[in-house]
């Protein structure tokens, strides 16, 4: 009876798909229903074809339509050349390609580095960057750091923004990232006081700095203070700083010179264009208190021509740059509105990057104010036209180090420090 009633409900269900047929055993037995005579039959169930879908269905290979990445890690695997005969032939990558490949197009998920051989990293870096895994805006930082981590210098040692103020806007935590610099050239990037990346130039990830190249970027005093209050009174951030250039930034005066007397290690120093207001106790005193000669012509280290970026991150810098050069191009429907403003005699506006010259009038109103140690070998080139004086400045040397003694032992100095200085040793 309950065979029957499910029988039953089966064939009076108003369903509209068509199942087929249903066979069901009793008793050892498989019957058939026959949904037509509205019963059920005892025969042998004969073959009966059994469509899935219906005549109307079609079904179409998509291969060709999927994304560029599935295609490429697809095509990826074999090298296709051709023989002497014309004929293709493939052969198959090696698993250290096939895993390069993979790791460096997923290089952002990558937990660490540290301790990883370095020789293996750089072929890495260099995948992904073909890639431009580092152009990407998260995951571009976040895999840049990882490496910057690990290998420090390796990764870059030289940077030159000079003139590049749109790069680094675009790009500052990228930039703030790169460790162990030894080189880093700011200039003509008008970045002022208060500008982020200034304040990082005073932390620990940038103590390695040994030439630092600030020319025209609107600095005044109240920077400089800044700058080296870490090194004047923790012994901190650019203590290691070699050769310094200020020049054209006609805010900084004789006060602000005075802050620069914390970098005892500093060998050139260029303040030429900067509104100084006794030159000659300004040549007298940096003489006195750090050893630094005033040059009359000018010095090599100062020309901007050594200044490059180097390092595994070097194309990846480049990319930064073009990148935003991309972005400041001209749209092509914008070529009509210029044209309309032609037209009616409006001043079309024009903008020009801002170039930066090695020779500003405020630099040749103050002359050449370019400093060098005279025990240093790297700035000895100028000093072959000065061999005639140079017995002279020995002993004005000498003279000086002897007050600079007495001074010592005769009253001890004191540290002034400003609110604005605690607030930035704070951070430390």
């Amino acid at each position: 009876q309950s065979w029957s009633r499910g029988m039953s409900y089966c064939l009076h269900s108003e369903s509209h798909l068509d199942t087929g047929p249903i066979y069901v055993r009793e008793n050892g037995k498989l019957h058939v229903v026959n949904r037509g005579a509205g019963g059920v039959q005892n025969v042998t169930p004969k073959a009966r074809p059994f469509s899935l879908f219906s005549r109307s269905f079609s079904v179409e290979l998509c291969m060709n339509r999927e994304d560029d990445r599935a295609r490429r890690q697809r095509t990826d695997h074999f090298i296709f050349t051709y023989t002497k005969e014309g004929n293709l032939r493939y052969s198959a990558k090696s698993l250290f390609s096939l895993v390069l490949g993979y790791i460096s197009d997923n290089v952002d998920h990558i937990d660490s580095l540290v301790g990883f051989p370095e020789q293996i990293a750089e072929k890495l870096f260099s995948a992904a960057e073909a890639r431009q895994k580092f152009t990407e805006p998260v995951t571009g930082l976040r895999a840049l750091q990882k490496f910057t981590e690990a290998y420090g210098s390796l990764v870059l040692c030289s940077l030159c923004l000079r003139n590049r103020y749109l790069v680094i806007s675009e790009k500052l935590e990228e930039i703030k990232s790169f460790r162990e610099l030894t080189c880093l050239d700011l200039s003509c990037c008008k970045l002022g006081d208060e500008h982020e990346l200034l304040e990082h130039l005073t932390k620990e990830a940038l103590s390695s700095v040994k030439r630092l190249l600030l020319k025209d970027n609107s600095l005044s005093d109240a920077g400089l203070r800044r700058m080296t209050a870490p090194v004047r009174v923790l012994k901190k951030g650019l203590e290691n700083l070699l050769v310094l250039d200020l020049s054209c930034n006609p805010k900084i005066t004789d006060v602000g010179i005075g802050y620069l007397l914390s970098f005892k290690k500093l060998n050139c120093l260029d303040i030429s264009g900067t509104g100084l207001k006794d030159v000659d106790a300004v040549i007298k005193r940096l003489q006195m208190q750090i050893g630094l000669v005033h040059s009359k012509v000018p010095l090599k280290e100062f020309d901007h021509s050594n200044c490059k970026t180097e390092g595994w991150a070097e194309q990846t810098v480049l990319q930064w740059e073009q990148a935003v050069m991309e972005a400041r191009k001209p749209q092509d429907n914008l070529r009509s509105r210029v044209a309309a403003l032609h037209f009616y005699g409006k001043t079309r506006r024009i903008e020009e990057a801002v170039k930066c010259t090695l020779v500003e009038p405020e630099t040749k109103a103050s002359g050449n104010l370019q400093f060098y140690k005279e025990n240093i070998q790297n700035c000895h080139l100028p000093l072959k036209k000065e061999v005639a004086g140079s017995h002279e400045l020995k002993n004005n040397r000498k003279r000086a180090l002897a007050e600079q003694e007495r001074e010592r032992t005769s009253k001890q100095k004191h540290l002034c420090l400003t609110m604005e200085d605690w607030d930035l040793l704070n951070t430390y």
